[in-house]
Protein backbone atom coordinates (compact mmCIF):
# COMPACT_ATOMS: atom_id res chain seq x y z
CA UNK A 1 0.00 0.00 0.00
CA UNK A 2 0.82 3.91 -0.43
CA UNK A 3 1.92 5.64 2.40
CA UNK A 4 -0.82 8.05 3.58
CA UNK A 5 -3.46 5.73 1.69
CA UNK A 6 -6.35 4.51 4.45
CA UNK A 7 -8.23 2.21 2.15
CA UNK A 8 -7.10 -0.95 0.91
CA UNK A 9 -9.07 -4.15 -1.42
CA UNK A 10 -12.04 -3.90 -3.58
CA UNK A 11 -15.39 -4.94 -3.35
CA UNK A 12 -16.43 -8.27 -5.54
CA UNK A 13 -19.62 -9.82 -6.03
CA UNK A 14 -20.73 -13.52 -6.35
CA UNK A 15 -23.54 -15.79 -7.26
CA UNK A 16 -24.12 -18.48 -4.92
CA UNK A 17 -24.53 -22.18 -5.80
CA UNK A 18 -26.63 -25.11 -4.40
CA UNK A 19 -25.60 -26.00 -0.96
CA UNK A 20 -23.46 -22.77 -0.21
CA UNK A 21 -23.65 -20.92 2.90
CA UNK A 22 -22.80 -17.47 3.71
CA UNK A 23 -20.29 -18.95 6.52
CA UNK A 24 -18.70 -21.41 3.98
CA UNK A 25 -18.45 -18.04 1.42
CA UNK A 26 -16.86 -16.04 4.10
CA UNK A 27 -14.20 -18.27 4.63
CA UNK A 28 -12.53 -19.28 1.69
CA UNK A 29 -12.54 -15.43 0.96
CA UNK A 30 -11.02 -14.30 4.20
CA UNK A 31 -14.69 -12.79 5.58
CA UNK A 32 -16.12 -12.86 9.25
CA UNK A 33 -19.58 -13.94 9.50
CA UNK A 34 -21.08 -11.01 10.96
CA UNK A 35 -19.03 -8.99 8.15
CA UNK A 36 -21.10 -10.73 5.40
CA UNK A 37 -23.95 -10.38 6.28
CA UNK A 38 -24.00 -7.18 7.44
CA UNK A 39 -22.88 -6.13 3.67
CA UNK A 40 -25.92 -8.44 2.54
CA UNK A 41 -28.75 -7.84 4.92
CA UNK A 42 -32.16 -10.08 3.91
CA UNK A 43 -29.76 -13.16 3.19
CA UNK A 44 -29.97 -16.24 4.56
CA UNK A 45 -27.24 -16.67 6.34
CA UNK A 46 -27.58 -20.81 6.82
CA UNK A 47 -29.72 -21.62 3.61
CA UNK A 48 -29.44 -18.96 0.99
CA UNK A 49 -31.07 -19.31 -2.73
CA UNK A 50 -29.20 -20.85 -5.17
CA UNK A 51 -27.82 -18.29 -7.84
CA UNK A 52 -28.64 -15.22 -5.17
CA UNK A 53 -25.77 -12.51 -6.21
CA UNK A 54 -24.14 -11.12 -2.74
CA UNK A 55 -21.30 -8.36 -1.96
CA UNK A 56 -18.03 -10.02 -0.84
CA UNK A 57 -16.87 -6.79 1.41
CA UNK A 58 -13.66 -7.29 0.75
CA UNK A 59 -12.41 -3.37 1.11
CA UNK A 60 -11.05 -2.04 4.11
CA UNK A 61 -10.30 1.66 6.11
CA UNK A 62 -8.04 1.19 8.13
CA UNK A 63 -8.05 2.08 11.82
CA UNK A 64 -7.02 5.11 13.33
CA UNK A 65 -3.83 3.49 15.03
CA UNK A 66 -0.40 3.35 14.63
CA UNK A 67 0.59 1.28 11.35
CA UNK A 68 3.01 -1.11 12.79
CA UNK A 69 2.84 -4.76 14.12
CA UNK A 70 -0.79 -6.16 15.22
CA UNK A 71 -3.71 -3.76 14.96
CA UNK A 72 -7.07 -5.09 16.13
CA UNK A 73 -10.45 -2.81 15.41
CA UNK A 74 -12.52 -5.00 17.83
CA UNK A 75 -15.69 -3.16 16.13
CA UNK A 76 -14.78 -4.38 12.91
CA UNK A 77 -13.94 -7.82 13.71
CA UNK A 78 -10.69 -7.49 11.90
CA UNK A 79 -6.90 -7.57 12.58
CA UNK A 80 -4.12 -5.66 10.08
CA UNK A 81 -0.99 -7.05 10.21
CA UNK A 82 1.49 -3.92 9.06
CA UNK A 83 5.18 -5.50 7.87
CA UNK A 84 7.82 -2.76 6.71
CA UNK A 85 9.01 -3.77 2.95
CA UNK A 86 12.03 -1.30 2.44
CA UNK A 87 10.10 2.04 1.19
CA UNK A 88 6.70 0.55 1.14
CA UNK A 89 4.66 -1.09 3.82
CA UNK A 90 2.71 -4.14 3.18
CA UNK A 91 -0.68 -4.86 5.40
CA UNK A 92 -2.14 -8.39 5.70
CA UNK A 93 -5.98 -8.74 7.07
CA UNK A 94 -7.95 -11.29 8.84
CA UNK A 95 -11.29 -11.49 10.23
CA UNK A 96 -11.52 -12.14 14.40
CA UNK A 97 -13.58 -13.92 16.88
CA UNK A 98 -13.67 -11.50 19.81
CA UNK A 99 -14.97 -11.75 23.45
CA UNK A 100 -18.55 -11.42 24.36
CA UNK A 101 -20.07 -8.46 26.26
CA UNK A 102 -19.98 -10.65 29.26
CA UNK A 103 -16.44 -10.99 28.56
CA UNK A 104 -15.12 -8.70 26.34
CA UNK A 105 -11.86 -8.31 24.60
CA UNK A 106 -9.84 -5.77 26.11
CA UNK A 107 -8.49 -2.66 24.29
CA UNK A 108 -5.21 -0.39 24.68
CA UNK A 109 -1.39 -1.17 24.21
CA UNK A 110 0.57 -4.64 24.22
CA UNK A 111 3.16 -7.16 22.88
CA UNK A 112 3.26 -10.33 21.76
CA UNK A 113 4.93 -11.54 24.97
CA UNK A 114 5.50 -15.68 23.65
CA UNK A 115 4.36 -17.94 20.71
CA UNK A 116 3.36 -21.49 20.89
CA UNK A 117 2.79 -24.13 18.37
CA UNK A 118 0.47 -26.88 19.44
CA UNK A 119 -0.18 -25.03 22.91
CA UNK A 120 -1.83 -26.73 25.95
CA UNK A 121 -4.99 -24.74 27.09
CA UNK A 122 -4.96 -24.30 30.70
CA UNK A 123 -8.79 -23.84 31.59
CA UNK A 124 -9.18 -20.52 33.42
CA UNK A 125 -11.40 -21.31 36.61
CA UNK A 126 -14.15 -19.25 35.37
CA UNK A 127 -14.68 -20.90 31.98
CA UNK A 128 -14.32 -24.49 34.24
CA UNK A 129 -17.40 -23.28 36.24
CA UNK A 130 -19.45 -22.06 33.41
CA UNK A 131 -19.02 -25.64 31.49
CA UNK A 132 -19.50 -27.48 34.99
CA UNK A 133 -23.26 -25.53 35.20
CA UNK A 134 -23.57 -26.83 31.86
CA UNK A 135 -23.13 -30.27 32.63
CA UNK A 136 -20.15 -30.42 30.58
CA UNK A 137 -16.76 -30.44 32.95
CA UNK A 138 -13.96 -29.96 31.35
CA UNK A 139 -10.02 -31.06 32.43
CA UNK A 140 -8.02 -29.02 34.05
CA UNK A 141 -5.80 -28.99 31.27
CA UNK A 142 -6.78 -29.62 27.42
CA UNK A 143 -3.83 -31.26 25.19
CA UNK A 144 -3.53 -29.96 21.40
CA UNK A 145 -5.83 -32.15 19.22
CA UNK A 146 -9.25 -31.34 17.75
CA UNK A 147 -11.11 -30.64 21.22
CA UNK A 148 -8.16 -28.15 22.06
CA UNK A 149 -10.24 -24.57 21.72
CA UNK A 150 -6.67 -22.44 20.92
CA UNK A 151 -6.26 -24.61 17.66
CA UNK A 152 -2.28 -24.81 16.51
CA UNK A 153 -1.06 -21.44 17.39
CA UNK A 154 -0.90 -19.28 19.88
CA UNK A 155 0.17 -15.39 20.54
CA UNK A 156 0.54 -14.59 24.36
CA UNK A 157 -0.37 -11.07 25.07
CA UNK A 158 1.54 -8.74 27.25
CA UNK A 159 -1.48 -8.48 28.85
CA UNK A 160 -2.04 -11.57 31.31
CA UNK A 161 -4.83 -14.19 29.88
CA UNK A 162 -5.21 -12.51 26.54
CA UNK A 163 -4.06 -14.47 23.66
CA UNK A 164 -3.96 -14.45 19.85
CA UNK A 165 -5.17 -17.75 18.79
CA UNK A 166 -6.62 -20.22 16.46
CA UNK A 167 -9.85 -22.62 16.69
CA UNK A 168 -11.36 -25.80 16.35
CA UNK A 169 -14.85 -23.30 15.71
CA UNK A 170 -14.01 -22.23 12.42
CA UNK A 171 -17.70 -21.00 12.11
CA UNK A 172 -16.98 -18.42 14.75
CA UNK A 173 -14.63 -16.00 13.38
CA UNK A 174 -16.69 -12.98 12.78
CA UNK A 175 -18.37 -13.49 15.73
CA UNK A 176 -18.45 -12.41 19.72
CA UNK A 177 -18.22 -15.52 20.78
CA UNK A 178 -14.95 -15.86 23.03
CA UNK A 179 -14.17 -15.54 26.70
CA UNK A 180 -11.62 -12.42 26.03
CA UNK A 181 -9.47 -13.84 23.51
CA UNK A 182 -8.69 -12.97 19.81
CA UNK A 183 -9.84 -15.87 17.53
CA UNK A 184 -8.66 -16.61 14.00
CA UNK A 185 -9.46 -18.76 11.41
CA UNK A 186 -6.88 -22.18 11.19
CA UNK A 187 -5.18 -21.00 8.13
CA UNK A 188 -4.78 -17.24 8.80
CA UNK A 189 -3.61 -17.95 12.50
CA UNK A 190 -0.36 -20.11 10.63
CA UNK A 191 0.52 -17.68 8.54
CA UNK A 192 0.20 -14.62 11.28
CA UNK A 193 2.58 -16.57 13.43
CA UNK A 194 5.15 -17.09 11.14
CA UNK A 195 5.13 -14.04 10.34
CA UNK A 196 5.18 -12.09 13.90
CA UNK A 197 8.19 -11.82 16.22
CA UNK A 198 8.18 -11.95 19.80
CA UNK A 199 7.93 -8.34 20.94
CA UNK A 200 5.67 -7.80 18.05
CA UNK A 201 3.24 -4.28 19.23
CA UNK A 202 -0.01 -5.24 19.47
CA UNK A 203 -3.02 -2.10 19.18
CA UNK A 204 -6.39 -3.26 20.15
CA UNK A 205 -8.73 -0.33 19.60
CA UNK A 206 -12.82 -0.15 19.00
CA UNK A 207 -13.62 2.21 16.35
CA UNK A 208 -17.53 1.92 14.78
CA UNK A 209 -16.85 4.62 12.76
CA UNK A 210 -14.16 4.96 10.10
CA UNK A 211 -12.93 7.62 7.76
CA UNK A 212 -10.23 7.54 5.20
CA UNK A 213 -8.79 8.60 2.42
CA UNK A 214 -8.10 7.06 -1.19
CA UNK A 215 -6.96 9.04 -4.27
CA UNK A 216 -8.60 11.98 -3.28
CA UNK A 217 -11.91 10.54 -2.20
CA UNK A 218 -13.12 10.17 1.51
CA UNK A 219 -14.76 7.24 2.80
CA UNK A 220 -16.66 6.35 5.68
CA UNK A 221 -17.65 2.88 7.26
CA UNK A 222 -20.11 2.33 10.33
CA UNK A 223 -20.06 -1.02 11.81
CA UNK A 224 -22.85 -0.25 14.69
CA UNK A 225 -26.33 -0.14 13.90
CA UNK A 226 -28.41 3.27 15.17
CA UNK A 227 -29.65 0.92 18.74
CA UNK A 228 -25.81 0.17 19.58
CA UNK A 229 -24.86 3.75 18.39
CA UNK A 230 -21.53 5.08 20.17
CA UNK A 231 -21.80 8.46 20.47
CA UNK A 232 -18.77 10.07 21.51
CA UNK A 233 -17.30 7.68 18.64
CA UNK A 234 -19.73 9.13 16.17
CA UNK A 235 -19.10 13.24 17.95
CA UNK A 236 -15.27 12.21 16.92
CA UNK A 237 -16.20 11.24 13.13
CA UNK A 238 -19.00 14.09 12.71
CA UNK A 239 -15.97 16.81 13.85
CA UNK A 240 -13.80 15.09 11.64
CA UNK A 241 -15.89 15.38 8.75
CA UNK A 242 -16.53 18.82 9.51
CA UNK A 243 -12.94 20.01 9.13
CA UNK A 244 -12.52 17.93 6.25
CA UNK A 245 -15.58 20.21 4.77
CA UNK A 246 -14.14 23.83 5.66
CA UNK A 247 -10.52 22.35 4.82
CA UNK A 248 -11.76 21.46 1.12
CA UNK A 249 -14.30 23.77 0.86
CA UNK A 250 -16.83 21.72 -0.59
CA UNK A 251 -20.17 20.90 0.70
CA UNK A 252 -20.76 17.46 1.95
CA UNK A 253 -23.87 15.59 1.70
CA UNK A 254 -24.95 14.39 5.05
CA UNK A 255 -27.37 12.55 4.14
CA UNK A 256 -24.91 9.90 2.89
CA UNK A 257 -23.60 10.05 6.01
CA UNK A 258 -26.42 9.72 8.05
CA UNK A 259 -27.63 7.07 5.26
CA UNK A 260 -23.92 4.91 6.07
CA UNK A 261 -24.59 5.39 9.89
CA UNK A 262 -28.02 3.72 9.84
CA UNK A 263 -27.10 0.88 7.24
CA UNK A 264 -23.94 -0.12 8.71
CA UNK A 265 -22.94 -2.70 6.50
CA UNK A 266 -19.14 -2.40 7.12
CA UNK A 267 -18.51 -1.07 3.64
CA UNK A 268 -15.84 2.13 2.92
CA UNK A 269 -18.92 4.10 1.02
CA UNK A 270 -16.70 7.47 -1.07
CA UNK A 271 -18.54 10.79 0.57
CA UNK A 272 -16.55 13.87 -1.60
CA UNK A 273 -13.58 14.25 -3.52
CA UNK A 274 -10.69 16.61 -1.30
CA UNK A 275 -8.35 18.26 -3.55
CA UNK A 276 -7.35 18.35 -7.84
CA UNK A 277 -9.50 15.45 -9.76
CA UNK A 278 -10.68 14.41 -6.42
CA UNK A 279 -13.46 11.40 -6.84
CA UNK A 280 -12.32 10.30 -10.54
CA UNK A 281 -10.59 7.40 -9.27
CA UNK A 282 -13.21 4.67 -7.89
CA UNK A 283 -12.60 1.43 -8.36
CA UNK A 284 -16.26 -0.20 -9.12
CA UNK A 285 -17.08 -3.91 -7.70
CA UNK A 286 -15.31 -6.96 -10.03
CA UNK A 287 -17.53 -9.79 -10.39
CA UNK A 288 -15.68 -13.08 -9.36
CA UNK A 289 -16.51 -16.42 -10.51
CA UNK A 290 -17.95 -19.15 -8.44
CA UNK A 291 -14.72 -21.24 -7.50
CA UNK A 292 -16.30 -25.06 -7.34
CA UNK A 293 -14.90 -26.01 -4.31
CA UNK A 294 -14.95 -23.50 -0.99
CA UNK A 295 -12.31 -23.87 1.19
CA UNK A 296 -12.51 -25.39 4.67
CA UNK A 297 -16.35 -26.23 3.76
CA UNK A 298 -17.48 -29.21 6.19
CA UNK A 299 -17.49 -32.44 4.27
CA UNK A 300 -21.06 -34.52 4.75
CA UNK A 301 -20.24 -38.40 4.60
CA UNK A 302 -22.77 -40.58 3.39
CA UNK A 303 -24.95 -41.79 5.98
CA UNK A 304 -24.94 -45.96 6.33
CA UNK A 305 -27.58 -47.40 7.87
CA UNK A 306 -25.60 -49.98 9.50
CA UNK A 307 -23.65 -47.33 11.43
CA UNK A 308 -24.72 -45.66 14.35
CA UNK A 309 -26.24 -42.31 13.90
CA UNK A 310 -28.06 -39.79 16.00
CA UNK A 311 -31.97 -37.99 14.96
CA UNK A 312 -31.65 -34.28 15.45
CA UNK A 313 -34.93 -33.21 14.58
CA UNK A 314 -38.05 -33.72 12.70
CA UNK A 315 -39.45 -30.46 10.83
CA UNK A 316 -42.14 -29.58 8.52
CA UNK A 317 -40.39 -27.09 7.02
CA UNK A 318 -37.88 -28.83 4.58
CA UNK A 319 -35.70 -24.85 4.79
CA UNK A 320 -35.46 -24.68 8.49
CA UNK A 321 -34.23 -28.52 8.45
CA UNK A 322 -32.11 -26.99 6.21
CA UNK A 323 -30.89 -24.57 7.85
CA UNK A 324 -30.32 -26.57 11.03
CA UNK A 325 -28.52 -29.56 9.76
CA UNK A 326 -26.04 -26.52 8.20
CA UNK A 327 -26.00 -25.33 11.75
CA UNK A 328 -24.90 -28.57 13.04
CA UNK A 329 -22.23 -29.43 10.40
CA UNK A 330 -20.89 -26.22 11.39
CA UNK A 331 -20.12 -27.40 15.29
CA UNK A 332 -16.39 -27.29 15.88
CA UNK A 333 -15.36 -30.40 15.70
CA UNK A 334 -17.98 -31.01 12.61
CA UNK A 335 -20.85 -32.70 13.41
CA UNK A 336 -22.07 -33.74 9.94
CA UNK A 337 -26.07 -33.75 9.84
CA UNK A 338 -27.88 -33.80 6.43
CA UNK A 339 -32.08 -33.87 5.75
CA UNK A 340 -33.28 -36.91 5.11
CA UNK A 341 -37.31 -36.23 3.56
CA UNK A 342 -39.99 -38.35 3.95
CA UNK A 343 -43.42 -37.23 2.42
CA UNK A 344 -44.34 -34.05 4.39
CA UNK A 345 -41.64 -34.93 7.29
CA UNK A 346 -37.71 -33.70 6.87
CA UNK A 347 -35.48 -35.07 9.51
CA UNK A 348 -32.00 -33.90 10.43
CA UNK A 349 -29.96 -36.72 11.08
CA UNK A 350 -26.29 -36.56 12.55
CA UNK A 351 -23.59 -39.22 11.57
CA UNK A 352 -22.37 -41.47 10.87
CA UNK A 353 -20.41 -42.27 13.69
CA UNK A 354 -17.69 -44.84 14.70
CA UNK A 355 -19.98 -46.57 17.25
CA UNK A 356 -22.04 -45.87 19.76
CA UNK A 357 -19.64 -44.06 22.28
CA UNK A 358 -19.17 -41.19 20.05
CA UNK A 359 -22.72 -40.90 18.83
CA UNK A 360 -23.44 -40.25 22.59
CA UNK A 361 -20.89 -37.97 22.33
CA UNK A 362 -22.08 -36.30 19.85
CA UNK A 363 -25.88 -36.09 21.73
CA UNK A 364 -23.77 -34.52 24.45
CA UNK A 365 -22.68 -31.59 22.23
CA UNK A 366 -25.91 -31.30 20.53
CA UNK A 367 -27.72 -30.44 23.87
CA UNK A 368 -24.66 -28.35 25.35
CA UNK A 369 -23.81 -26.77 22.23
CA UNK A 370 -27.65 -25.86 20.60
CA UNK A 371 -29.74 -27.19 23.33
CA UNK A 372 -30.63 -29.81 21.06
CA UNK A 373 -32.13 -33.05 22.48
CA UNK A 374 -30.95 -36.08 20.30
CA UNK A 375 -32.07 -39.48 19.87
CA UNK A 376 -30.19 -42.41 19.39
CA UNK A 377 -30.39 -44.46 16.08
CA UNK A 378 -28.76 -47.49 16.27
CA UNK A 379 -27.78 -49.64 13.11
CA UNK A 380 -29.61 -51.39 11.09
CA UNK A 381 -26.75 -54.30 11.36
CA UNK A 382 -27.17 -54.70 14.83
CA UNK A 383 -31.42 -55.07 15.29
CA UNK A 384 -30.76 -57.35 12.51
CA UNK A 385 -28.44 -59.78 14.37
CA UNK A 386 -30.71 -59.36 17.74
CA UNK A 387 -33.34 -60.72 16.28
CA UNK A 388 -31.73 -63.40 15.26
CA UNK A 389 -30.23 -64.20 18.67
CA UNK A 390 -33.60 -64.37 20.08
CA UNK A 391 -34.78 -66.77 17.17
CA UNK A 392 -32.09 -69.45 18.82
Amino acid sequence: MRKGDDVIGRLAFISLEKGDTLPDVARHFGLGIDEISAANPGIDRWAPEPGERILLPLRFILPDAPRRGIVINLAAMRLFHFKEDGESLMVFTYPVGIGTEERPSPTGQMYVERKAARPTWHVPASIAEDHRKKGDPLPPAVLPGPLNPLGEYALYLSKPTYLIHGTNKPASIGLRATNGCIRLYPEDIERLYENTTVKAPVYIVNQPYLLGRLNGVVYMEAHALPEDMDSVEFDKVYAKLRSLEKESGRTLDWSTVKRVAAEARGIPVPLFGIGPGGGKEIAEPIELDHPGELYGRPEVPELKADAWSVLAADMRDKTDAVRLAAIINHQGPPIPARVVSKGARHRVIAGPFNDVRDANEAIKRLKVDLAIDGTLIEPVKEIVERKEVKRR
